[in-house]
């Protein structure tokens, strides 16, 4: 099986020749490594086509990520600004709504003018034929709640959800169309047959299993089943301690949930074998980042053997990794998955 046909079919509920392995993201890592920076990238789609290419076979992730780390442009593309930071991605300035008012004022399509984005999307295009028969090649942007909450602020969207919940569901849902017209075109040419999302506003730690079934699931599901309808995947991160939500993730409609390392990934196999993909969860600093090689193999045997023999299930770590996280950690996560 290639790295695609084995993360294909995990995501399907099938059981692979291996434990299917990947990265999530990992843009931070992977420009620092290959010696650029966001900003030199952000609008050469030459060079962030040779930086995923060149990366992709040093790190033999079974998933690429086009965008890891561009995620705020998608907001910022009608009408925020974006501050690049010396290390690290580069972020939102300000909130750009605090009124419905101002939600009516943005206009989606200005997301298809942004120099960034297309950027992105041409190197997309270009790492998937290059490299797309042997990967699953993806497009990563935040999820519909956490796309909201750059709109807001996410200390006025926490606020909002007790104190004006009909606006948070607006703005919500003018995310979601948003992240449905940013993929439309990459979906309909057949560049992705799989959507990467990051709902880390979505979080176990930020908002209870109420607020979570109430505001992120019926987006997400809207979202995936736009995406199942055109034939794709969608692979969904959500940051935190989530384990009191699992019974959940299959409402979502996701094809495979990503689980922070504070999440039970035990009770995550008991709870979602048989009904979704699953992955997790392997402590992207204690482990990755502070952990000794020796430390990281034994890490992810222990995870692989509680969560992924049967089937259904991709090792990765618990979410995107620092930056310096040493090369020889991420070559063991991988080797461990893979056998060797």
């Amino acid at each position: 099986m290639t790295p695609k046909e084995t993360v294909l079919t995990a995501f399907e509920g099938g059981k692979p020749e291996r434990v299917p392995v990947t990265l999530f993201g990992g843009g931070m890592w992977s420009i620092k490594n290959w010696g650029s920076t966001f900003e030199e990238l952000a609008t050469d789609a030459e060079r962030m086509t040779q930086m995923l290419v060149e990366m992709s076979e040093r790190l033999q992730c079974d998933i690429v990520y086009a965008g890891s780390g561009y995620n705020n442009f998608h907001a910022a593309a009608l009408g925020g600004r974006i501050k690049f930071r010396e290390i690290g991605a580069p972020d939102l300035e300000e909130p750009l709504v605090s009124s419905e008012e101002d939600l009516k004022k943005l206009n989606i399509e200005d997301v298809d003018k942004d120099e960034t984005i297309k950027t992105v999307k041409e190197a997309l295009r270009r790492t998937k034929a290059q490299i797309g028969d042997k990967y699953v090649v993806t497009m990563t942007a935040w999820g519909p709640f956490t796309l909201a909450a750059r709109f807001v602020g996410e200390e006025d969207m926490m606020k909002a959800t007790f104190k004006k919940p009909a606006f948070v569901e607006r703005v919500i849902d003018f995310a979601t169309e948003l992240l449905i017209h940013l993929y439309t075109d990459i979906v309909e040419d057949g560049t992705l047959e799989v959507i990467s999302l990051a709902d880390p506003t979505a979080s176990g730690d930020l908002i209870s299993k109420r607020q979570f079934k109430q505001f992120a699931v019926p987006a997400l599901k809207r979202f995936t089943d736009w995406a199942r309808s055109k034939g794709v995947h969608t692979l969904l991160h959500i940051c935190g301690n989530t384990t009191d939500r699992l019974e959940l993730f299959p409402d979502t409609g996701a094809s495979c949930i990503s689980l922070d390392h504070k999440t039970d990934i035990a009770k995550a196999k008991e709870t979602l074998h048989g009904k979704m993909c699953f992955a997790g969860n392997v402590d992207p600093v204690a482990v990755m980042l502070q952990g000794s090689v020796d430390e990281v193999e034994k890490t992810c045997k222990e995870i692989i053997e509680k969560a992924g023999t049967d089937g259904g299930f991709v090792l990765m770590p618990g979410c995107d990794i620092p930056p310096d996280v040493p090369y020889e950690n991420i070559q063991k996560f991988i080797e461990t998955a893979r056998g060797r």
